[in-house]
């Protein structure tokens, strides 16, 4: 069957050995609809060949060779380039309708490989980041927030170390935020305003300190961290900066490279402070008692861009608890004093 119905019936000359060995016969080729009939000069048929098992002996080379199979000795030879391309072509397409099992093996292969590279390039480093995050101990997350306030600390100066001022911010951030473990550092520069890292380690400014006259917007900034570390591990975004070399390196040593720490403080620095969402903010302070407009006014002044905050506040300034006393907050107003 050639499919081919221009070739119909086409036929030509040709030089036929019918063993290996035997003299070269002049015949006439006749294509038909799935043979080759050979016929001697008298139109007597000699021989039929099956088209599918014809096979080109030279290809590109002329005159054409073609064989009736791969272990067939008989031949044929012909320049006729009618009969030369349908033969090539009728090849070709069955050729293209055989079975090919070892092109399927192929593709099946090349697509079991590019799933993996894309597990590799997609899938992997998060699934390492997640499973890094869930396995690093405690005390490793204390370690790694050392090592960044270290650094940060080359940048901003030391942090303020007023004894008494220190006592009374943990008791406040600890009550306030309900994180027994919290440890809050006052910096004199580079955090605008907050900002958290590992092993319960809170930054401060201390304009949140000295600047208001009331605790409130202090407590406010502290819960707003630590919303946020509740949201986000603080392990994830150091991971992010790191790559997966970092990340192999922290899972499979517990250490992380200096030059990784380094640059991840310089850049947590000047990183924006994610959203938070509003509601989440607000039964936040509704849970411990706290009026969320002072801090809402400290984040904007006019009080335009938080709005939401100030009208839906759940505990109004007047009902809500005393965080320090009188004597406490000026102590902790002078943690930078001293």
């Amino acid at each position: 069957m050639t499919a081919l119905t221009k070739y119909d019936r086409l036929e030509a000359t040709a030089l036929w050995r019918p063993e290996e060995g035997a003299q070269r016969l002049d015949v006439l080729l006749s294509l038909g609809d799935a043979t080759l009939t050979i016929s001697d000069m008298r139109e007597n048929v000699l021989n039929h060949w099956s088209l599918p098992a014809i096979q080109r002996v030279n290809p590109g080379e002329r005159p054409a060779i073609f064989r009736p199979g791969d272990d067939a000795t008989e031949e044929l030879e012909t320049e006729d380039d009618e009969m030369i391309r349908a033969l090539e072509k009728v090849r070709k397409l069955i050729e293209r309708r055989r079975p090919h099992p070892g092109r399927l093996r192929h593709w099946v292969t090349a697509g079991v490989l590019v799933s993996l590279l894309l597990l590799a390039v997609f899938w992997l480093p998060g699934a390492l980041r997640s499973y890094t995050v869930s396995v690093v101990p405690e005390p490793t997350r204390a370690a790694i927030g050392q090592q960044i306030l270290t650094r940060i600390g080359r940048i901003t100066g030391q942090e303020c170390r007023g004894r008494e001022g220190r006592l009374v911010l943990t008791q406040m951030a600890r009550t306030t935020t309900g994180n027994p473990n919290l440890r809050v550092v006052v910096l004199s520069s580079g955090v605008q305003t907050a900002k958290h890292l590992p092993g319960n380690i809170t930054l401060l400014n201390r304009a949140l300190i000295e600047d208001f006259e009331h605790p409130d917007v202090l407590a406010g900034f502290l819960l707003a961290e630590e919303l946020r570390r509740d949201m986000t591990d603080p392990l994830l975004p150091l991971l992010d900066h790191v790559g997966l070399r970092g990340t192999v390196q922290l899972l499979t040593t517990g250490d992380m490279p200096d030059i990784a720490i380094d640059q991840y403080a310089e850049d947590l620095l000047i990183a924006p402070q994610s959203d938070l969402p509003a509601t989440a903010l607000l039964k936040r302070f509704e849970a411990q008692g706290i009026s969320v407009k002072p801090y809402a006014y400290a984040l904007d002044l006019t009080g335009e861009t938080t709005l939401g905050l100030i009208e839906a506040d759940p505990v109004p300034e007047a009902s809500a608890r005393e965080l320090l006393s009188d004597d406490d907050w000026v102590r902790l107003q002078g943690v930078c004093g001293e």
